[in-house]
């Protein structure tokens, strides 16, 4: 029985608000079929990723995966080294690392080379895990710093019409709806009550 191989492709970037494409196209240039390259939009602390999980299922022994760099499949280090050899030795799935010619399991299958791509697989495993440690020191460090600058973070705080205290107080007494005042206000249901609870407004 003839066994055909097929070619994947997996993409990631951290965020929705970074683009793909040049992965994309790095994809297309080796020939990964659009239809077989798989592609998440979030952090690569670990690998519950809908796109990744979908992937796995897909890849069978003999098939052949790109990737564009080590970080791409993740940063946890220990995680990397394990979805690697379940893919390479569990599942007998070749990968190439487009920007890292010694880590193509097509290649160097001897003792040396298996050695060698073991060793840059955890050295770059290793560098992916520590820049998304200082990733994280830097934004809780940006974070602390701008608490103490007095900085709001978060959403922006919605601000109150300036007939809010009347309104309200018509509330409370029964003399507006609450349909009337979140149209009056132009806020949600959920945010009105909210402000009622800091102003302290008690409804008869």
């Amino acid at each position: 029985m003839v066994i055909f191989m097929k070619i994947y492709g997996y993409i990631r970037v951290s965020d929705t608000s970074q683009n793909e494409n040049r992965q994309l196209d790095a994809m297309v240039s080796v020939g990964v079929p659009r239809k077989h390259i798989f592609v998440d939009k979030q952090s690569g602390k670990d690998f519950d990723r809908p796109a990744y999980q979908r992937l796995i299922k897909r890849l069978k022994s003999g098939d052949l995966l790109f990737i564009d760099s080590v970080d791409r499949i993740g940063r946890n280090y220990e995680e990397i080294q394990n979805q690697w050899r379940l893919l390479t030795k569990v599942r007998g799935v070749d990968i190439t690392v487009l920007d890292m010619p010694l880590l193509d399991t097509r290649q160097h299958k001897d003792l040396i080379g298996t050695f060698v791509a073991d060793l840059v697989l955890q050295v770059l495993s290793f560098m992916g895990q520590r820049e998304l440690e200082h990733i994280r020191k830097r934004q809780a460090d940006g974070i602390a710093a701008a608490r103490i600058r007095g900085v709001h973070l978060g959403r922006p705080a919605i601000e109150l019409p300036v007939n809010f205290d009347m309104l309200a107080k018509a509330w409370a007494q029964r003399e507006l709806s609450t349909s009337e005042f979140l149209q009056q206000t132009g806020l949600t249901e959920t945010t009105l009550y909210r402000r009622l609870r800091e102003e302290q407004v008690i409804r008869n």
